[in-house]
């Protein structure tokens, strides 16, 4: 089959980098990436209800009990960062 498919500049440019990156000609790369999608598992994403949702984060903070404090200072840019000063 042949498809027709109008991309963006940079969609292009990210997709041509990539082909070229693996070695082969972009319509090679953007087939195999229809490819890979079409035949991958269809698993429709669940929306959570509400109750559900409070669940979770209730799962979420009963497990973060036991993780260590930091003080707010240790997530500065300087703190991520310090070894590239």
């Amino acid at each position: 089959m042949a498809l027709l498919v109008e991309l963006s500049p940079d969609a292009e440019a990210q997709l041509a980098a990539e082909a070229q990156r693996q070695g082969i000609a972009p319509e090679e790369y953007a087939g195999r990436l229809l490819e890979q999608r079409a035949s991958s598992p269809k698993i429709p994403p669940k929306a959570l209800t509400l109750g559900e949702l409070h669940t979770m984060l209730q799962e979420l903070a009963e497990d973060s009990a036991d993780l260590p404090k930091y003080p707010t200072s240790a997530f500065s840019r300087e703190s991520f960062y310090q070894d590239s000063l």
